[in-house]
Protein backbone atom coordinates (compact mmCIF):
# COMPACT_ATOMS: atom_id res chain seq x y z
CA UNK A 1 0.00 0.00 0.00
CA UNK A 2 2.56 2.37 0.63
CA UNK A 3 4.21 2.05 -2.46
CA UNK A 4 1.02 2.85 -3.94
CA UNK A 5 0.63 5.97 -2.22
CA UNK A 6 3.90 6.72 -3.11
CA UNK A 7 3.38 6.28 -7.03
CA UNK A 8 0.29 8.42 -6.64
CA UNK A 9 2.13 10.70 -4.98
CA UNK A 10 4.81 11.41 -7.59
CA UNK A 11 1.85 11.46 -10.13
CA UNK A 12 -0.10 13.95 -8.57
CA UNK A 13 2.52 16.62 -8.37
CA UNK A 14 4.01 15.77 -11.99
CA UNK A 15 0.42 16.78 -12.54
CA UNK A 16 0.32 19.95 -10.51
CA UNK A 17 3.74 21.27 -12.04
CA UNK A 18 2.41 20.39 -15.60
CA UNK A 19 -0.74 21.36 -15.70
CA UNK A 20 0.35 24.49 -13.55
CA UNK A 21 3.38 25.66 -16.25
CA UNK A 22 0.55 24.97 -18.80
CA UNK A 23 -1.85 27.21 -16.99
CA UNK A 24 0.41 29.79 -16.08
CA UNK A 25 2.06 30.23 -19.82
CA UNK A 26 -1.17 29.55 -22.24
CA UNK A 27 -2.54 31.87 -24.45
CA UNK A 28 -5.81 33.10 -23.22
CA UNK A 29 -8.26 30.97 -24.42
CA UNK A 30 -10.53 30.31 -20.92
CA UNK A 31 -11.46 27.40 -21.48
CA UNK A 32 -8.06 25.36 -21.92
CA UNK A 33 -6.79 27.49 -18.98
CA UNK A 34 -9.51 26.30 -16.74
CA UNK A 35 -8.70 23.16 -17.71
CA UNK A 36 -5.81 23.20 -16.88
CA UNK A 37 -6.04 25.07 -13.54
CA UNK A 38 -8.83 22.24 -12.61
CA UNK A 39 -6.47 19.59 -12.99
CA UNK A 40 -3.34 21.54 -11.56
CA UNK A 41 -5.72 22.08 -8.54
CA UNK A 42 -6.40 18.31 -8.36
CA UNK A 43 -2.86 17.47 -8.51
CA UNK A 44 -1.69 19.59 -5.64
CA UNK A 45 -4.68 18.58 -3.39
CA UNK A 46 -3.94 14.58 -4.56
CA UNK A 47 -0.49 15.62 -3.49
CA UNK A 48 -1.03 17.15 -0.02
CA UNK A 49 -3.34 13.97 0.61
CA UNK A 50 -0.47 11.06 -0.47
CA UNK A 51 2.23 13.18 1.38
CA UNK A 52 0.61 12.98 4.28
CA UNK A 53 -0.61 9.46 3.78
CA UNK A 54 3.28 8.82 3.94
CA UNK A 55 3.95 10.91 6.27
CA UNK A 56 1.61 9.34 8.58
CA UNK A 57 2.09 5.96 7.54
CA UNK A 58 6.12 6.94 8.60
CA UNK A 59 5.13 7.64 11.88
CA UNK A 60 3.20 4.48 12.57
CA UNK A 61 5.87 2.37 11.27
CA UNK A 62 8.63 4.14 13.09
CA UNK A 63 10.61 5.17 10.72
CA UNK A 64 10.31 8.93 10.98
CA UNK A 65 11.43 8.39 14.47
CA UNK A 66 14.21 6.19 14.26
CA UNK A 67 12.89 3.33 16.54
CA UNK A 68 9.93 1.68 15.77
CA UNK A 69 6.72 2.28 18.23
CA UNK A 70 6.29 -1.62 18.35
CA UNK A 71 9.24 -1.30 21.03
CA UNK A 72 8.94 -1.18 24.26
CA UNK A 73 10.14 1.54 26.41
CA UNK A 74 13.67 1.29 27.77
CA UNK A 75 13.57 0.75 31.22
CA UNK A 76 14.75 3.64 33.89
CA UNK A 77 18.31 3.25 34.88
CA UNK A 78 18.00 2.67 38.98
CA UNK A 79 21.12 4.72 40.78
CA UNK A 80 21.39 1.40 43.16
CA UNK A 81 22.15 -0.98 40.08
CA UNK A 82 24.80 1.07 38.88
Amino acid sequence: MGKGIAILNVIAWSGFWAFGYIALTGGGDSVNAGLAWGLAGLGAVLGVFAYRMLVQMARDSGYASGTPRSRPAPLAIDERSV
